[in-house]
């Protein structure tokens, strides 16, 4: 697949990027495109390896290794590369619902396993499934499949983040009348609230739920199932239904001072942000959340650098991110070989921006919260902040962060974030659904299967799994929808 000698030819080159001067000015998206002919070259380093890991998307050392959807990414390489980019989406779109979605927030599971990449730079895959998806977008050639025959069967999908459209999206191609419940005020879930603009602008959902709806698939919002709307009366109505709420019940820090005013969970920051940015038609920034402000970010993720990245969007004086484990290695160890997932360290937009405009890296490693400070109107003022160090728990045998005697220090902090992960569902609407959780207070399902302890009710995405990705997120939406489907119809062709 692409050119035999291509990858010892031609350089990897990404797409070009915004400097941090110019684009902390705004919400945008500041990572650019590169023309085909270049796109096409960096899709030809594919370098016909013979066993790519690249598509693979199974366990490995328990991490994943490859695309979670086990897209074939030689041949739509191979495509790109031979500028056939109609028929590298026609590729694409047998595995992947959404790769305008992927393309722009996926880690590229697949690029860390790449072949190329054990000794050079992986092959840019996540670009060249940009450049396909988007050259699909520009040519019209993007359109959802409309049933010639509907099934007279009725789903239900509770949620519409990336698990929920996928499923939607196939359930509806097979013919099923799919009506899709969201509690925010519009659709999209994680990808409209969860992830900032300047990641995932939302003209990007907003195009295909526009075809989905069009396609027939029926959307509410403001429908907080479990609380507005009662299950009883969706048992009734439907022949299926798929929980995709999420696991959206976020991890706490119960250091001495929680309830001081200024402490905020990542998520329903972030949601504020963007809402404000979207109600406003980004006339208004909420500049007043974070300007001016020392802010103190709890996590190393991906949703505390979308923090830092805000922060700093908004003014903030300073911005600190601390993660509690050690600093990891800027190369590979022999502990952690190709294709395993990359143990190593990491630096994202929003620390490239606090880099650039506060001159260091936001991170501090091994380090926690251990009392948050009020001033006398109970208005979060300073965070006592401890060092961590690993020590071997002699009962269970496992390496515990354990706080450091005598390491305090007082920083101050008006604003403090906590991005620490999630636990799992909300207990509202699993209690609502009346289905059974596992130890993670993840909905219970037997392996590789879809179907809750309650007939007719099924999960898939993050409320299924725990905390993950977007790609993981789409990939299980569409393995449920073909089990809703056999279920249905006694068989499935999805």
């Amino acid at each position: 697949m692409g050119k035999t000698t291509g990858f010892l030819e031609y350089a990897r080159q990404d797409g070009p990027v915004r400097e941090e001067a110019d684009r902390v000015k705004d919400f945008r998206e500041f990572h650019d495109r590169l023309d085909q002919k270049d796109q096409s070259l960096q899709a030809a380093r594919c370098m016909d390896c013979g066993v790519p890991f690249c598509q693979n998307g199974e366990m490995i050392a328990g991490m994943v290794s490859g695309c979670p959807l086990k897209n074939l990414v030689p041949e739509v390489n191979e495509l790109v590369y031979r500028g056939r980019m109609a028929e590298a989406y026609r590729r694409l779109s047998i595995t992947h619902s959404f790769p305008e979605f992927t393309s722009r927030v996926c880690p590229a599971l697949c690029e860390a396993a790449c072949t190329c990449g054990l000794h050079d730079a992986p092959v840019a895959t996540k670009e060249n499934e940009k450049a396909v998806i988007e050259y699909a977008y520009e040519h019209g050639l993007v359109k959802e499949e409309i049933p010639q025959v509907r099934t007279g069967k009725k789903v239900a999908v509770i949620g519409s983040g990336p698990s929920g459209l996928a499923a939607a999206q196939l359930l509806n191609r097979r013919g099923h009348q799919v009506t899709v419940y969201e509690r925010a005020d519009r659709v999209g879930g994680l990808l409209r609230y969860g992830i900032p603009n300047m990641k995932l602008e939302k003209s990007v959902i907003d195009r295909r739920i526009a075809l989905m709806e069009e396609a027939g698939v029926k959307f509410v919002v403001n429908a907080d199932v479990g609380k507005d709307i009662a299950v009883a009366d969706l048992e009734k109505e439907y022949d299926s239904i798929l929980l995709a709420c999420g696991a959206s019940n976020p991890r706490d820090i119960g250091a001495p001072g929680r309830d001081a005013k200024g402490i905020r969970f990542a998520v329903d920051f972030l949601s504020e942000v963007t809402k404000t940015l979207l109600d406003h038609d980004f006339q208004k920034v909420p500049t007043e959340l974070a300007k001016d402000k020392d802010v103190i970010v709890i996590g190393g993720g991906d949703t505390g650098n979308d923090c830092v990245g805000t922060c700093i969007r908004l003014g903030a004086k300073s911005v600190t991110q601390l993660e509690m484990m050690p600093k990891p290695p800027a190369c590979r160890t022999a502990a952690n070989p190709w294709p395993e997932w990359p143990r190593i360290l990491k630096t994202d937009y929003g620390q490239e921006e606090a880099i650039w405009k506060f001159g260091e890296d936001p991170r501090v490693y091994q380090t926690t919260v251990k009392e948050f400070i009020k001033d006398k109107k109970g208005n979060l003022k300073e965070i006592v902040l401890v060092s961590l160090e690993a020590k071997k728990d002699e009962k269970t045998g496992r390496m515990n962060m354990v706080p450091v005697e005598g390491s305090e220090k007082t920083v101050p902090a008006q604003l403090c974030l906590i991005a620490a992960g999630f636990l799992g569902s909300q207990k509202y609407v699993t209690d609502a659904f009346g289905v059974e959780l596992d130890g993670r207070t993840n909905v219970k399902t037997a392996p590789k299967d879809y179907a809750t302890s309650k007939e007719k009710i099924y999960v898939a995405g993050d409320m299924h799994r725990g905390q993950s990705l977007v790609v993981w997120a789409i990939a299980e939406g569409r393995r449920a929808a073909r089990q809703i489907d056999e279920a249905l119809m006694g068989y499935t062709n999805l």
